[in-house]
């Protein structure tokens, strides 16, 4: 009986084989789709939703990436329109009946020509397997799958994004995802596929709220875009310090013994002259930017204009009219790999404008820029403007001048975030140079005329900047064939160094506790202590002017409250500059026998005069406010509620100027006892007893606060109020387990030496300090409104994750 059974078993699986279908053809399966032609042929099958992909070619490597046309409009959030993710190299692997999706480890690599050199180091890392997909059909060497579910995938990571900035756990719901066909297209170098992806969720948090019709239901749309990898023929560029590019870094594992393993490519666009022997010659195919026609005409307008500034440093580079700006057609789709984009984008909280581009990661060529400007960013100058001017009187001729200066804004706006997608760098050391490059970020230059009057004729720089001519020569100059590049190529930046143009960037420049004293964000001037103390008069200037003026007719009494904001913190990045004099070091991105300065102490003469002007901007009378003011401030009404954008209080609904204070202070007190700056004012004094240490400092902040006797009225609460947060400011470097020994032992030396003279609270802290250090914790300060845009304080290159202005 059992050989009997195991006989049929058998008979009938010869039978099933001999009766199996054979596989159908690509066109028996399609018959019924809609073709999508272009880099990946797509199929749409209307009767099933369902989305097909033919692969005519495997292991072909092309580039993937997704993006979001349609976003969740937070900045908080992050999600915003036009958001991408980096580039991929993948390829299509087929084994059987399954295709995996393969990105390709471009990271590390071989230059030999010799392929088991090349295979050992490639099969020496992994690749990443982004999908797997079953073969439903075949024709030959072509193979058709089912993509529904990898284009219904966030690969954006909108879910990740909602739970990274606590909106709570959002997971996706394929009920409520379809094909988004208006923007499903194929062109000859590239597919771009588009769905509506909605996310349904649990406890969302207020970000979300603020945006979404139905809080637990966020619908997006992501974009797959397939793109054939350039042509051959891009000449890659070195990588170097001093030049002011964003740089693609890769391992290679063939290169000479003594010679580096890691090589550095700098992005660029592909711009090759007409005429190679001319000095100045047409474009065979000009950078084309579009501007998006989603803009007011007059922002429009003031866009073009700025982004145009660029075909002057081109020009400097060899190519006239080599740099070109066109507003986008409405029938083109800005996704499109073909054109670079400017995009006008609206969000609920302002935010950083970005500068993306897509670049191959295998040379660092630059193959579309797409430029995100938030919308509300010149609404947040015009407000700036009204607190300065008070504008809104009767007689007042001030409301033009304010439009030019947001326009002139905006134009320097548009060619800062170009210039990224140019593949340039931030420059923060250009405004201390004649404004030497539209890569900084400017702050308004506000003019004090004898009068009494502020100007703001001057408040932005007009057209490119010199170190932006020479930042495009070094990436796009196109040298005469044997000429020596590397040579050609270190001139360019030599000669610039010797007119004083150079680059220093973010690492350098954003931290509080960093120490070059002329690279800082939103300064201004060649000295950044001089410029404090102008500004300072500045702001004295536009105080005593501020009023019911200030904020437009028929307007709450309580929006003084917005507009008093960023005028009472004003001198708020010029107070970082002037900080960073102190404990300061001057250097430059040398490198060996360039003549380049390498490192200098800051004198310590200025490093005095630094710390002069940072006890300026605490000192009681510059941070109490006119009492005529506080009088014209009522609590807000319903309809204008308190939001982070408005002062703190811990008087309840009342405006507080005592919580104005101490959010003031407490930027100067985290300069003044920053524990790397502290650390270097001791090394710099050991080396050279001239330079002040950080126990002068502290001793010198002691005798102009808190061993200072107090002034009568609400200039002396303003005055215990800051004695406080000085106080602890040094408590914290004392608890601080990073700070050096020397710099806790001087913060703790002084905190008991006058004990007896502090402030009751003050002496608490020091007790529960005493009683057990590793776990104590200082209370919350109040910190002052958002000065920066909302949000990351990155910006210029990277994409998701990271943002960009």
């Amino acid at each position: 009986m059992r050989r009997l059974l195991l006989f049929c078993l058998a008979v009938s699986a010869a039978l099933s084989c001999l009766s199996a279908a054979p596989p159908k053809s690509i066109d028996e399966v399609t018959k019924n789709m809609r073709k999508i032609d272009g880099c990946v042929p797509l199929y749409w099958d209307e009767t099933e939703g369902k989305m097909w992909l033919e692969i005519d070619h495997f292991n072909r490597e092309f580039l993937y990436l997704a993006s979001l046309p349609a976003g969740v409009g937070s900045n908080d959030i992050g999600l915003d329109r036009g958001l991408m993710t980096d580039p991929k190299v993948v390829a299509f692997e087929r084994a059987g009946p399954r295709v995996l999706l393969i990105q390709k480890n471009y990271t590390f690599r071989s230059s030999s020509t010799n392929p088991m050199e090349t295979r050992a180091v490639r099969d020496s890392f992994a690749t990443s397997a982004l999908w797997g997909f079953d073969v439903h059909a075949v024709d030959g060497e072509k193979a058709l799958v089912d993509a529904t579910s990898f284009f219904e995938h966030d690969f954006v990571g909108v879910a990740t994004a909602m739970a990274t900035t606590h909106q709570g756990a959002f997971t996706l719901d394929p009920s409520r995802c379809a094909f988004y066909l208006d923007r499903t297209k194929g062109f000859p170098s590239n597919s771009e596929v588009e769905v509506t992806l909605t996310f349904r969720g649990d406890h969302p948090g207020s970000y979300v709220r603020e945006v979404t019709p139905t809080p637990d239901s966020v619908t997006v749309r992501e974009h797959h875009s397939f793109i054939a990898l350039p042509e051959d023929g891009f000449q890659p560029r070195a990588f170097d310090p001093r030049a002011g590019y964003g740089e693609l870094i890769y391992r290679d594992y063939s290169a000479p013994l003594g010679d580096p393993l890691d090589k550095r490519l700098i992005h660029r666009h592909r711009l090759v002259k007409r005429d190679p022997a001319a000095a100045v010659s047409e474009a065979v195919k000009p950078l084309v930017y579009y501007i998006d026609g989603g803009a007011p005409q007059d922002v429009l307008e003031a866009l073009t204009e700025g982004a145009r500034w660029w075909n002057q440093a081109f020009e400097a580079a060899g190519f006239r009219d080599g740099f070109q700006v066109k507003t986008l057609p409405a029938d083109v789709d800005p996704m499109d790999i073909r054109y670079n984009v400017v995009q006008w984008v609206h969000r609920y909280t302002r935010g950083w404008s970005y500068g993306n581009s897509i670049v191959d990661p295998r040379t660092g060529e630059i193959l579309k820029g797409q430029v995100t400007l938030g919308s509300l960013r010149y609404r947040q100058d015009y407000l700036i403007f009204s607190g300065l001017l008070s504008p809104f009187g009767p007689s007042s001729q001030t409301a033009a001048s304010m439009k030019d200066a947001v326009y002139a804004r905006l134009r320097q706006l548009a060619a800062h975030e170009i210039g990224h997608t140019l593949g340039l760098a931030h420059n923060y050391i250009a405004s201390t140079h004649n404004n030497a490059s539209v890569m900084d970020y400017p702050h308004p230059r506000v003019d004090l005329l004898p009068d009494g009057n502020l100007d703001l004729s001057h408040a932005y720089p007009t057209g490119i900047g010199e170190w932006d001519k020479v930042a495009i020569r070094y990436g796009y100059t196109q040298f005469p064939s044997g000429a020596d590049e590397h040579q050609a190529l270190n001139s360019i930046l030599l000669d610039a160094a010797r007119s004083g143009d150079i680059s220093i960037t973010d690492a350098d420049s954003r931290p509080l506790g960093s120490a070059h004293p002329r690279s800082h964000l939103w300064d201004n001037g060649p000295n950044a202590v001089d410029e404090l103390q102008r500004i300072l008069k500045v702001r004295q200037a536009a105080l005593a002017r501020f009023g019911q003026n200030s904020i437009p007719a028929d307007s709450p009494l309580s929006t003084l409250d917005d507009t008093l904001v960023p005028l009472y913190y004003l001198h708020r990045y010029q107070t970082e500059a002037a900080g960073k004099s102190l404990g300061g070091l001057d250097y430059t991105y040398a490198l060996r026998d360039d003549g380049q300065l390498v490192t200098k102490i800051v004198p310590a003469a200025e490093q005095r005069r630094a710390l002069a002007a940072l006890l300026e901007t605490i000192s009681p009378k510059t941070l109490t406010l006119p009492e005529r003011i506080l009088l014209l401030i009522p609590p807000h009404p319903p309809g204008y509620p308190r939001n982070r954008e408005t002062f703190p209080s811990r008087t309840g609904l009342t405006f507080d100027p005592v919580a104005a204070a101490e959010a003031a202070a407490d930027l100067t007190a985290s300069l003044l006892f920053n524990p790397e700056r502290a650390a270097r004012l001791t090394q710099y004094h050991a080396r050279n007893q001239a330079n002040p240490s950080f126990n002068e400092v502290v001793q010198t902040v002691a005798k102009a606060t808190w061993l200072a006797p107090a002034p009568s009225g609400m200039e002396g609460e303003i005055k215990n109020t800051v004695d406080i947060v000085l106080l602890e400011h040094l408590l914290q470097i004392a608890a601080d387990p990073e700070a050096a020994t020397s710099v806790k032992s001087t913060a703790l030396s002084t905190l008991e030496s006058a004990k007896t003279r502090l402030p009751i609270y003050v002496r608490h802290l020091l007790d529960e300090f005493d009683r057990d250090p590793k776990n104590f914790q200082l209370p919350q300060i109040s910190p002052a409104p958002p000065g920066q845009p909302i949000g990351e304080e990155e910006c210029g290159m990277p994409l998701l994750p990271a943002p960009i202005f």
